[in-house]
């Protein structure tokens, strides 16, 4: 199915969509002209290629991201360092589990890839099953393993031909993206398909 991604800052830099590839990248005009039976998804904001969280080790596999029934016992942030190591002590099934929320929540930011070395074989399991790239992790790290991290990294940008992989963020451009962060997504594409829709 052939669908146009078109952000209301960027319409200069729609995206037509094939299956999960990118068809063509230009401005909206000539895409919906050219494949007039392509669905629309307007969207606010920005269409990027999407991040690049550097932090997946430390976000995926050394917290502990609590079911929402376990909301009145852990509370629903993310639990790190000897808190989360004791759910994880205390029952080994829960790092799977653990894993597929903290991917959903990866994708609420536009998290597209994540870099650096997992090892624990459920991680792995649910960053490969949400279509994830697994990039390589920059030599110096940012600052501390955020959601949003300072300073985000964007991806290259969307090609034909390439696979279709971005997000959308409801600011009026990049700058304001790096002010407010990735909190600011409202969509998120990976292999063509919508993984994230902020309602």
């Amino acid at each position: 199915m052939l669908t146009i991604h078109v952000a209301e800052a960027t319409p200069g830099a729609a995206v037509l969509v094939d299956g999960a590839r990118v068809a063509a990248v230009g401005p909206y005009e000539e895409l919906a002209q050219a494949r007039p039976q392509a669905r629309t998804r307007r969207w606010p904001g920005i269409l990027t290629p999407g991040l690049l969280n550097p932090y997946g080790p430390e976000l995926l596999e050394q917290t502990y991201h609590p079911d929402p029934r376990e909301a009145a016992t852990l509370g629903t942030e993310p639990l790190t360092g000897e808190r989360a190591r004791a759910v994880f002590r205390a029952d080994p099934a829960r790092r799977g589990a653990s894993a597929r929320r903290g991917v959903q929540r990866l994708l609420a930011h536009g998290t597209v890839a994540v870099a650096g070395e997992l090892r624990d074989r459920a991680v792995v399991d649910a960053v490969r099953r949400a279509g994830l790239a697994v990039g390589r992790r920059p030599e110096v790290l940012p600052g501390p393993p955020s959601l949003s991290p300072v300073p985000l990294v964007l991806l290259p940008r969307l090609v034909a031909g390439g696979v279709a992989r971005f997000a959308v963020f409801d600011v009026p451009d990049t700058e304001a993206l790096v002010r407010r962060g990735a909190v600011t997504c409202v969509a998120t594409v990976i292999d063509g398909r919508l993984v994230f829709r902020r309602r």
